[in-house]
């Protein structure tokens, strides 16, 4: 199972916002790729970026950044944040790039998401935020007419490979993961399912793995210090090889 630790970016400084609320912002690092540099230092590969700017205007103001941390790191970096046109999946992908994630815009522009992922294939992924047994969308102000389930359906068929999941009732809330819920949703479809909201500890790390989860999202838990990364990684990768013992 592969590890996303996590950055929010807002005027090209890592941040993490209160629920959501963009006026109650608290500024982690002003030079993300110090924080980055954490990553690789606890053994990451990999690396979740949103542009919370971006999710709000739907421009790339922070695409100076992601190139820098592209451009100075080995990491495959995954962006999202109001990627809603072509243009801005390419100007991301060439910036560097590795996978771009439509969110809302999977919801509400099906032909946009289609032909993203007709040009583009696995460097297309869908992030998924869960509210009520629908998608939630623009800023989780609104949800989709279709279930989640018909959402996952309608993206197995479009041929997206990957889905990034949020149970929104578990973001942040530092109280466990949904484990029952990726467990069902690796079960029904064959895209990858990387779990987002509420990983907080390695004991959901653990769980999630056995589950079949391809990936897990470590935002939060991260940054209070419930989950060490090096710890969380290696338990990712580690290989079971009987009862009781693990090595990477």
């Amino acid at each position: 199972m592969k590890i996303f630790p996590a950055i929010d970016l807002f005027g090209g400084q890592a941040v993490r916002l209160y629920k959501g609320d963009y006026d109650q912002m608290t500024v982690y690092d002003p030079e993300p790729l110090n924080t980055v540099r954490k990553f690789e230092a606890a053994g990451a590969s990999n690396l979740h970026l949103v542009d919370l700017e971006g999710a709000k205007t739907g421009q790339t103001t922070n695409l100076p950044t992601i190139e820098k941390l592209a451009k100075s790191t080995g990491l495959f970096i995954e962006v999202g944040g109001g990627i809603r046109n072509m243009d801005t999946v390419r100007r991301y992908l060439d910036a560097g790039a590795s996978r771009v994630i439509l969110g809302t815009a999977a919801v509400t522009d099906p032909d946009f998401t289609a032909q993203a992922v007709a040009q583009y294939g696995e460097k297309i992924a869908v992030g998924a935020d869960l509210k009520d047994g629908k998608v939630a969308i623009k800023g989780w102000l609104e949800t989709s007419q279709d279930t989640w389930e018909v959402f996952f359906e309608k993206m197995q068929a479009l041929g997206v490979k990957t889905i990034i999941c949020t149970d929104i009732s578990k973001d942040g809330a530092m109280q466990g993961t949904n484990r029952a819920l990726y467990k069902e949703l690796t079960q029904r479809f064959s895209m990858d399912i990387i779990a987002s909201g509420g990983v907080s500890s390695l004991e959901d790390i653990r769980a999630l793995k056995a589950a079949g989860v391809h990936g897990a999202i470590i935002g939060k838990a991260y940054y209070t210090g419930a989950i060490d990364l090096a710890q969380a990684i290696r338990l990712a990768q580690a290989i079971r090889l009987g009862e009781g013992e693990e090595t990477p």
